[in-house]
Order: structure tokens, then C-alpha cells, then sequence
């Protein structure tokens, strides 16, 4: 039930028009159950028409008794005829309607529930979101929203006009004579917990199945993402070996959901026969009594069809909603998922100049310490360099400022304000990030370099790309800026990618700029042009910069040497050579034989 609530949200907007749908299915189905008395009457008012027996009683007897034309004529026939056909083309106008509507409501339903979990997933912080696999992510996403929605469109839907029509015909045939219930009532039970029994195993083959694609959504996209690794390692064979793994997990687990619905169904199926025969055969028994007319006899036998085919199509609506609740939890659980990171609602507001300060602030990542009593005072304007060894802490130092991690101690300040006092959309806004690991979109360069502002005018975009040095390559390529990178940035080298993500950032115009590593694969005459042009053109603003290399933080006011998360030396470039401790003992290693050199230190942490 709470899966159920859950939808609710989302699709009682469109509940007006999904009772317009009912009511059009409604009639639809009113006209399908006027079609057999229609039949009845020409059978018994017509075709086998005897003025010596007494008239019959049903709801449109009284078209048949002499207004139409004669009992037994063909003008009677013709008229008759007419309104069959009339009936018929209004059902078939009510159920375009009704499919119409239901199917565009769903739709609808279906569309907010992926910008929904879109809008999550860019909502969640990376702590909350390592909790999910990418290919739970992506069946979430894609998956889980098509076949949830079909719970309050098509099967609904399906289940209402059972419901009606099984209703519907249970007073027709009781009209006629309340024995023609006995076989369908006999079967009522016995169907009952077939069904039971159905739903109970369907429903941890549907949750199987659901865990089978996800595992092989995983599966193709790591490889996505690995496919140079795969090759360079010649792992195509364990790779294709593990997806036939998860492929044939699938295939199995459908080959035994086949089974059990063609099993079940078979069951079904031999009660709708049971239910026909043994009714055709009372219905055969009533009318040789003289108790109904053979018009009747028709007109029962295909209501007690109607009520076993509807019954049937009960089974199926509830079979398929196994799988729909299955996917509606996991949706449940991931639109309702509370992130690490809480936004706060309040109107503060971030200067255009803003002090940062971090006091006593420590972080631990699951049960790992990575920042231990970081104190640092940053004016605007100052540049701040950090360096520090694989692990030592530098990222994550760097994403607490914008609470891309919250600290679990201390405190983070904006103008003598905690972060956490702003919103979040506030404090994010001062940062202009290049990370290490640099993500160019599926799109042009320059709609890559726009990214934070979509608008802004060409020479903006020209500006920053010649100051991260990027325009000497970018306008050598096939189109220019227009030119189209592959996700990832496939096609181009990482130099050339990073010094994408720097102009990205540049273009963003925020006060703060954040190096991560942002040079690291960039030779050391491009570095070096790359930060004086920095230098020259955001020459006010605040800048932060992580690095391996000596060379990269040189300049700056100050510089942190961190260790273990904590900070083992700060200074100047000069107090900290003159102190010869581990800031030193770099210097001189990357510096020996005259040229930079940071072929020994590793690339990936926090």
C-alpha cells in the first residue's frame, strides 16, 4: 500500500481525466453487453420468430414488438440492423476515447517520474548516490518509470472494465434466470486461490528479474566506460564472458517466468472452458424447459464467456502488478532517499567577495579520518596552494568548501557564516571547479566551455579558451568550436580536455576558482603559460589550487603540505624550502637535474 500512496503523488493530477476515461470505457462497455440482447432479439423476434410463443422478457424487448415493423419482417430486420451497427461504431468511438486519454495520462505520469528521479539524482550527494550501482541508477531511471506508470494507466484501467463488465453481466444473467451463475460461482473459489498462489511466486520472479537487468546495465556500462582498458588488457573474453553470465541469469529467470504463467494460465484457461461448457449446457437444459427462449440461450452463453474471459484478464492485470510494485519500491525508495548533504532553507546570500574561513574541521568518510583539525584563513584575493601526498586529503579539502562533503567536525565559514546555514544552490555558486578527473558533454566545444552559462556571447567563450590556452587546438579541429567531442571527451587528449575544464570554469565567472590537480596532464611550458595567463586575467579573485607539482603552487600566498589529513607544513614557497622538511624534500626531487619531474607521484585521491 505504501508503494501505491507513493504513485498517488504524482498521478492524482491527472485523476479527472482518468475518470473521464473510466466513464467512456463505461459506456463502452454498456454498449458491448446491448450487442448479445440485440442478437437475442432478432433470434427470437426474427429469425426463429413464433407468434403462439409468449413474449420475452430482457431490456430491449420492446424494439421487437411492432414500433420497428412486424415480428418476423425484414423492415423490422433492417431497422434493427441499423441500431446494432449504431451501437457498435459507439463503442468503438467510446474505447478510441478511452484509450486516448488513459494512454495520455500515463504518459504524462510517466514523464514526471523520470524528470523526478533526474532532478534526484543531481539532488544526491556522492556519498548517498555510492550506495546505488550505475545499473541500478540507469533501470531505475528508464526502466522502473515505463512499467510503474503502466500500474495506474493500463492496469487500472484493465481492472476497472473486469470489474464492470464481470458486474455488469452477473445482473443480465441474473435477469434471465439466476441459475446460469451456478458454474461461474462454483469456479469463484477454486480460481481465487489459484490466483493467490500465482501473485505470491510472480512476485519474487519479478524482483529476480528486476536485480538481473541492473546487474547487466552494470555490466555494459562499466564497460562503456573501460572499453580502452579492456583492450589494452585483452580482457574481451572475461568481459564477454561475464555479460553471457548475466545475460543467461536473465534468460533463465524469464524462461522460468514463461512456465509459470504458462501454467497458471493453462489452469485459468481449463476453468473459462469448465465455466462455458457446464453453462451452455444448463443454458441448453433451461431452454429445452421452456424456461428461456433460444435468444436467450445466445445471449447467456456469451455473458458467461465475457465474465470468464474478464476474470481471467483479473489474473494477468494482477500478475503484472507484481512486477509494477516491485519497480515502484525501488523508485519509492530512491525519490525518498535522504541525502548526506541537506539543503537549508534560508535567504542568505553570498557576497561577491566572499572570506572563507575553516576552523578545527575534520571529515571521515565511512570509517576512514581523511581531514584531522584543519585550521585555514582565506581573504579574498588569496591564493592558496595545497599539496600533500596520494591520499593525503587535498580533494576532499577542496570539497568541503562548496559541501560536496559535509564536515563531520569543525565548521566551514562564508563571511563568519556556516555553509550550512546557506543554500546550497548560494554557496556553490562562488566556486568554479576544475576537478581531476575532467567530464567533457556529448556536445560541442563550445556548448562544453558554456556549460555553466548557456547564454553568454561568443566572446566570452573565445576569452576563456585563449586564456586556459585552449584556442590553438580547439580551432585546428574539423569545426572549430562547433566540433562535437565524444562523451567523455573521447577524441581528445587529456591535456586538451583539461584545458576544456578550465576555461569552463573561467566562463562561470565565479569568484573563487578551485584547481584540482587541473594541470596535471599538461606539459610544463602549457602550465606555465596556463597560470600566468590566470594570473594576468583573474587577478582579484580568490584562487585554490591542489597539485603534485612543485611548479604549480609556487606563486601562491600560501601553501599547505598535508599529510594523512592533517597539515604537516604551511608557509610560503621560500619559508617552507627553508624549513627543509617534506615540502622541500619534493622541491628538490622535482628539481635536481633542473626540470620539473612528477613522474613519481600518483594521480588518484579524495
Amino acid at each position: 500500500m505504501e508503494t501505491i500512496r507513493f504513485g498517488m503523488r504524482y498521478w492524482k493530477k491527472y485523476l479527472p481525466l482518468s475518470l473521464l476515461s473510466k466513464c467512456f470505457s463505461l459506456l463502452a462497455i454498456l454498449c458491448d453487453l446491448a450487442l448479445p440482447l440485440l442478437d437475442a432479439g432478432i433470434i427470437d423476434y426474427i429469425i426463429a420468430y413464433n407468434p403462439d410463443d409468449p413474449p420475452q422478457r430482457f431490456l430491449f424487448a420492446f424494439l421487437f414488438r411492432g414500433d420497428l415493423g412486424a415480428p418476423g419482417s425484414w423492415e423490422l430486420f433492417g431497422k434493427i440492423s441499423l441500431i446494432f451497427a449504431g451501437v457498435f461504431l459507439c463503442r468503438i468511438l467510446f474505447l478510441y476515447l478511452k484509450n486516448v486519454t488513459f494512454q495520455w495520462c500515463g504518459l504524462r505520469m510517466e514523464c514526471d517520474l523520470r524528470e523526478k528521479t533526474y532532478a534526484k539524482l543531481l539532488e544526491l550527494d556522492g556519498e548517498t548516490l555510492s550506495r546505488y550501482n550505475m545499473g541500478e541508477l540507469l533501470t531505475t531511471m528508464n526502466r522502473d518509470t515505463i512499467i510503474f506508470k503502466e500500474l495506474f494507466s493500463r492496469i487500472t484501467m484493465n481492472i476497472f472494465d473486469s470489474v464492470c463488465m464481470i458486474a455488469l453481466s452477473v445482473v443480465m444473467l441474473t435477469a434471465f434466470d439466476f441459475r446460469l451463475l451456478f458454474l461461474p460461482l462454483a469456479i469463484t473459489p477454486l480460481f481465487v486461490f489459484a490466483l493467490v498462489r500465482y501473485l505470491s511466486r510472480s512476485r519474487k520472479l519479478f524482483r529476480a528479474i528486476r536485480e538481473g537487468y541492473s546487474q547487466i546495465n552494470l555490466t555494459v556500462q562499466e564497460n562503456i566506460d573501460a572499453v580502452r582498458i579492456v583492450r589494452s588488457f585483452a580482457g574481451e573474453d572475461v568481459e564477454i564472458s561475464r555479460f553471457d553470465r548475466d545475460n543467461g541469469h536473465i534468460f533463465d529467470l524469464s524462461v522460468a517466468q514463461t512456465r509459470l504463467s504458462a501454467k497458471y494460465d493453462s489452469i485459468f484457461m481449463g476453468f473459462q472452458q469448465a465455466g462455458y461448457v457446464g453453462t451452455v449446457v444448463i443454458a441448453v437444459c433451461l431452454v429445452l424447459s421452456g424456461s428461456i427462449a433460444l435468444g436467450v440461450l445466445t445471449a447467456a452463453t456469451t455473458y458467461v464467456t465475457k465474465i470468464i474471459a474478464h476474470i481471467t484478464q483479473l489474473s494477468r492485470s494482477f500478475f503484472m502488478m507484481q512486477n509494477q510494485l516491485v519497480s515502484g519500491g525501488r523508485l519509492r525508495r530512491f525519490l525518498t532517499e535522504e541525502g548526506a548533504i541537506p539543503d537549508a532553507p534560508s535567504a542568505l546570500v553570498c557576497s561577491e567577495r566572499p572570506h572563507i574561513e575553516l576552523k578545527d574541521v575534520s571529515l571521515t568518510l565511512g570509517e576512514k579520518a581523511v581531514l584531522k583539525h584543519i585550521d585555514l584563513d582565506i581573504p579574498y584575493g588569496k591564493r592558496v596552494g595545497i599539496m600533500g601526498g596520494t591520499g593525503s586529503g587535498k580533494s576532499a579539502l577542496l570539497k568541503t568548501l562548496s559541501r560536496i562533503f559535509d564536515v563531520t567536525a569543525g565548521s566551514v565559514l562564508l563571511d563568519g557564516k556556516d555553509v550550512r546555514d546557506y543554500p546550497l544552490e548560494q554557496v556553490r555558486a562562488e566556486y568554479a571547479y576544475v576537478f581531476q578527473d575532467v567530464f567533457l558533454f556529448s556536445n560541442t566545444v563550445d556548448a562544453n566551455i558554456a556549460f555553466a552559462r548557456p547564454d553568454c556571447p561568443e566572446e566570452t567563450v573565445l576569452g576563456a579558451a585563449e586564456i586556459a590556452q585552449a584556442a590553438r587546438f580547439v580551432e585546428k579541429l574539423q569545426d572549430g568550436y562547433a566540433t562535437v567531442v565524444g562523451e567523455r571527451g573521447i577524441g581528445l587528449s587529456g591535456g586538451q580536455k583539461q584545458r576544456l575544464s578550465i576555461a569552463r570554469a573561467l566562463v562561470k565567472g565565479a569568484p573563487v576558482l578551485v584547481l584540482d590537480d587541473a594541470s596535471s596532464a599538461l606539459d610544463m611550458a602549457t602550465e606555465k603559460r596556463v597560470l600566468s595567463a590566470l594570473k594576468e586575467n583573474f587577478p582579484d579573485g580568490t584562487m585554490l589550487i591542489s597539485a603534485h607539482r612543485v611548479s604549480s603552487v609556487l606563486d601562491c600566498d600560501e601553501i599547505l603540505y598535508l599529510r594523512d589529513g592533517e597539515i604537516a607544513e604551511r608557509g610560503t614557497a621560500e619559508e617552507l624550502i627553508a624549513k627543509n622538511g617534506a615540502f622541500a624534500a619534493v622541491y628538490r626531487l622535482q628539481t635536481s637535474d633542473g626540470q620539473l619531474d612528477d613522474s613519481s607521484y600518483g594521480k588518484g585521491e579524495l
